[in-house]
Parts: structure tokens; sequence; C-alpha cells
């Protein structure tokens, strides 16, 4: 890691805990030493810390465990202009994620061991937070021929996905279903059949006729989530769903939690936020790939992270240049960052009455690192010191020339927030501090 503050001990007290790995929120403090979480407990006082300690009164703020974000864009190896591990870590510590996992579909692929070292010891040398690796399902991401399973997660590699690419052929899909299973390794797909998407862009529907654009219908999400579970029942191996959007997909969803499959799912902070109206004229910053869905989609999707139905939020950061964003909108490419906002723009749920703040730590923390197998996520004793204080009251206006990534496309231009990260602390160092 490059040069940060000292180690010293940190003590949080008088804060509002929420750990929902211990389905904890109240009073309390938090005591981090030597990289760890050394107590959590009401009333440790100056009295009980290490000489040194850094004593931080947070009265009137929250302390939760730092953020995990299991889908974001790097573009290091080989697409550097939209994004560095420095540069995608400055965000990230602003926003409170303390770890991101980083997509394969960079130059060249993470596609084999060698790659995935690479990205390793760059992310250790140059970021402030902690980043991990998704490898390639297949090689190239072409879709055709498997990568090694054993040698990218012996490597290091947390998960294996085509990044936004699906994997169409099924026989390839089911076997690398089985040797998920044999490895115990996690499949993260992408949902989403090329054949319906087509040449659309935006949800098909009343809104995307009237603004005379070809629509994505459901059904090109919903046919491939079918497809998967059912090749899931088959072989046993444990599934991840990378981006669900609509109610069609929840319902298959649940029906496959009925019959004791391993899945699991996630679902983009902008698709809890925004609906397909909020592209208003023509706005190219809210195309995104799978697309804004309707209202109902929208509230469909909180209602079952509120359920645990869907488990994980996910920032689904993809940073574009504004020449591929700022074109005709069916010409533009898709994508938004969303380090910097996937946590303020969920606390506008909870703001709004439409979450719990215990429920959004879950699916933003503690889930994502359950599922990946990492020591995050958790308040517990002897755990990992990747800690966040959050101020809930502060409001704040977004303004793209003050986010930390080189590329400024957000969906969130001007919009009005309550609440923000004002501490991160990533292994017991404070990497970002709001003053």
């Amino acid at each position: 890691m490059p040069m940060l503050t000292d180690r010293r001990p940190i003590l949080l007290a008088n804060a509002r805990v929420v750990d929902p790995s211990r389905d904890f929120d109240g009073i309390g403090d938090v005591l981090i030493a030597d990289g760890t979480i050394r107590e959590t407990r009401r009333g440790i006082g100056a009295a009980g810390v290490p000489e040194g300690t850094d004593i931080v009164n947070c009265s009137g703020k929250i302390v939760a465990p730092g953020l995990i974000d299991m889908r974001a864009f790097v573009g290091e190896p080989g697409l550097s202009h939209r994004e560095t591990f420095a540069s995608a870590s400055q965000a990230a510590a602003t926003g409170g994620i303390t770890t991101i996992i980083c997509q394969p579909d960079t130059s060249p692929v993470i596609d084999n061991s060698a790659t995935v070292d690479f990205v390793m010891r760059r992310a250790r040398d140059t970021a402030i937070v902690n980043i991990q690796p998704m490898a390639a399902l297949t090689k190239g991401m072409h879709g055709e021929e498997m990568t090694e399973f054993g040698l990218l997660k012996a490597a290091g590699a947390v998960a294996f996905s085509d990044g936004d690419k699906s994997v169409t052929n099924a026989q390839v899909m089911r076997r690398a279903l089985t040797y998920a299973r044999d490895f115990d390794a996690l499949i993260v797909h992408h949902t989403e059949d090329p054949d319906l998407v087509g040449e659309g862009v935006m949800n098909e529907g009343e809104f995307a006729t009237r603004l005379g654009l070809m629509g994505i219908p459901n059904a090109a999400e919903a046919v491939m989530l079918e497809r998967d579970l059912r090749l899931v029942a088959l072989t046993g191996g444990r599934y991840h769903a990378a981006s669900l959007t609509c109610i069609d997909s929840l319902d298959i969803l649940q029906r496959a939690r009925d019959a004791g499959l391993a899945v699991s799912a996630s679902v983009s902070i902008n698709h809890l936020a925004l609906n397909e109206n909020d592209i208003g004229p023509y706005r190219s910053f809210l195309k995104l790939s799978p697309p804004l869905r309707t209202e109902d989609d929208r509230r469909a999707l909180v209602a079952a992270i509120a359920s645990g139905l869907l488990d994980v939020i996910m920032s689904d950061h993809n940073p574009q240049d504004v020449e591929v964003k700022r074109l005709p909108f069916a010409e533009a490419a898709p994508g938004a960052v969303g380090l910097e906002t996937m946590l303020p723009a969920g606390l506008r749920l909870v703001h709004n009455g439409e979450l719990e703040l215990k429920t959004l730590i879950r699916a933003m923390s503690t889930r994502p690192a359950e599922l990946l197998g990492l020591p995050g996520g958790t308040l517990r004793v002897g755990s990992p010191a990747d800690v966040i204080v959050i101020d809930p009251d502060t409001p704040w206006v977004v303004d793209p020339a003050d986010l930390k990534s080189p590329c400024k496309n957000t969906p969130f231009d001007e919009a009005r927030f309550t609440g923000r990260v004002v501490r991160t602390i990533v292994g017991g160092r404070t990497v970002y501090e709001h003053v």
C-alpha cells in the first residue's frame, strides 16, 4: 500500500454501532488496535484504551463495517485512462468502500494466474483500500473455453465472471457450474440474452416508444436467469446473478430459493434509486447495462433487498470517457461511475423509509463478505479493522468535478443527498477523512 497515516489505536466512542453480522444496532464504542477490532461494547472509555490512542467522539454518527463492492470496473491492466487502482481506491475510500471486487474485462483479460498476480501486486502497491479480482469464466471472455478455475483460485481470484458478457453456450455454463462445485468456486453471471437485447438501448415499453428508441424486454434477463438456475439444479454449482433488474427475475429467483438451490443475486444501487423515467430527455449518463426499468420494478427490487431475496447491493462502477457518453442516446456507451455515490444513494432509501439501515449495511458489506469468503463485513472482535464512520444527516450536492474518478459519468449529477462517510479505516489505518 502507498504511504498512509500511522496505525496507532483508535477508539470510536459514543457511536450508533451497526453490525449486521451480529444483528446489532445500538449505542457503543469500537476499539481498533494492531489492524484489528480489539473490543466492541458500550462504555470502553479513555481509561480502558492503550496509551496514545486516537479517541474520536462519534456522537450522532454511525460506525459500521467497511463496504464491499462486488462489481466495479478498474482499468488496470490496459485501460488506465478510464480508471487506475489509485484513483478507484481514492473514490472507494471517499464512499466508504474498503474492498473493491474488480471485474476481469481488462486488457488483457484477467484469465490466467499471471494477470491475477499482477492485479494483486499492483493494487497492493498503489491502492489505499483492499482490491480483490474476479477472474474470467471463459478464456478471453469469449464464452467458449473455460479458464483454469483451480489455478486462478489459488492465485487469489475470489469468483469467476465474464463481466458484462453472458455465456450463451449452455454446455459451457453447465461445465463451469460443475467445476465450480468441485472447486467450491462462485460463478457470477451477467444474465442477459444478447439476441433478445438485440439493438435495444433502454427498457422496452411505452417510454422507449415515446423516445423513439429500441427497447430491451424483461425477457432478455428472465430467459437467461431461468436457464442458469436450471443448470444450477442440474450441477449443484454455486451461482450468483450479477445484476437483476425486474419483477420477472425476482419471481424466478424466489422459485429457485424455495427449491433449495444455492443461488444468490445482486442489484445495482442505480436500479434501486432510479427508474426509466429519470432518463428524461435522452440523458445518456443514465444509459446503463442492464437498463433502468419501471418504477414498479424499482419498488420490487427494494422490497427484495428488504426481505433478503436479493443479497447484495453493488455500485456497478463503470467509468466511461465523456466523449463516449455525450453522444446521441442510442450511440452512447452504457455505464456510470458509482463508488462515491453508492452509500449516499442507499441512505436516501433509508431516510425515505424504504430500507432499514442494518439491511442496507448487510447488503453492502456483510453478505458480500459471506458469499466471497472474505474476512470483512463485520465488527466482531479479531476481525480486520475495515470500518467506516457515517454522518447520516449532512446534506450535500453531487458535483461531478469533485469525484475522484478521472471519468465523471455519474447518473447523480447535482443530486441532493443526506448523509456521507466522514472517516474510512482500512486495516486499522485512516485512509480517508472528510473535513
